[in-house]
């Protein structure tokens, strides 16, 4: 493999491809690596997310993708696994990470109720109770997996990741999301987030 191709880990990638960047990886043509722990969705890598570091060598990755994963985890199992992240990204890589954001969940449900539908999506009309506790109908029909078992709000995720060993971590929140983006120290910060602007990322620092 050339040196030049960089290599994407979607960590906890479900049925598809890292969706909301595809285009990314399509024009920089980096090389996508799988990783789930439900082999139905035939990963390229089959895991669970709190055995990244045991999967794969150390400085593996240029990029670490995870969107809606962490919050299928206990609030005790976050801090290793975003070790694990840091351990495998080479020192010029970042990871880019989404969740629901309990905030716009809970100021949602404060003025609509908790049985309002927020928004639809592929898999149906999504309500708070499937952002806060798992998409209730693929638990129902028994994939117990997606329920969750802690959550985040920009703060306690930025905070994560800078304890986790991301020397600059940025945040933002926008459509029930909380996404964080964490560079490694010898990442080109302003690059990546040019790049990450063109499917609509705009960050802010976390405090340290």
């Amino acid at each position: 493999m050339p040196a030049s191709i960089k290599r994407l880990l979607n960590a906890g990638s479900g049925p598809g491809p890292a969706r909301r960047i595809a285009r990314i990886v399509s024009e920089q043509g980096w090389e996508e690596v799988r990783f789930d722990i439900d082999p139905e969705v035939n990963p390229d890598v089959v895991g669970s997310i709190l055995e990244i570091g045991s999967s794969f060598r150390p400085q593996s990755f240029d990029v670490v993708w995870s969107s809606h994963v962490l919050e299928h985890l206990y609030a005790h199992e976050v801090f290793p696994t975003l070790c694990q992240f840091q351990r495998v990204l080479r020192p010029d890589g970042f990871a880019l990470i989404m969740s629901p954001d309990l905030e716009a969940v809970a100021q949602f449900i404060v003025k609509h109720g908790v049985a309002a539908v927020a928004y639809n999506s592929p898999a149906g009309p999504i309500r708070p109770l499937d952002m806060l506790y798992g998409h209730s109908r693929a638990i129902e029909e028994g994939h117990v997996h997606m329920a969750h078992h802690t959550g985040f709000t920009a703060e306690r995720l930025g905070n994560l990741l800078l304890m986790a060993g991301f020397p600059t971590v940025s945040v933002t929140t926008e459509n029930f999301e909380v996404c964080a983006l964490a560079l490694m120290p010898e990442a080109d910060g302003v690059a990546i987030q040019r790049t990450l602007e063109g499917t609509g990322f705009h960050f802010e620092e976390a405090p340290a």
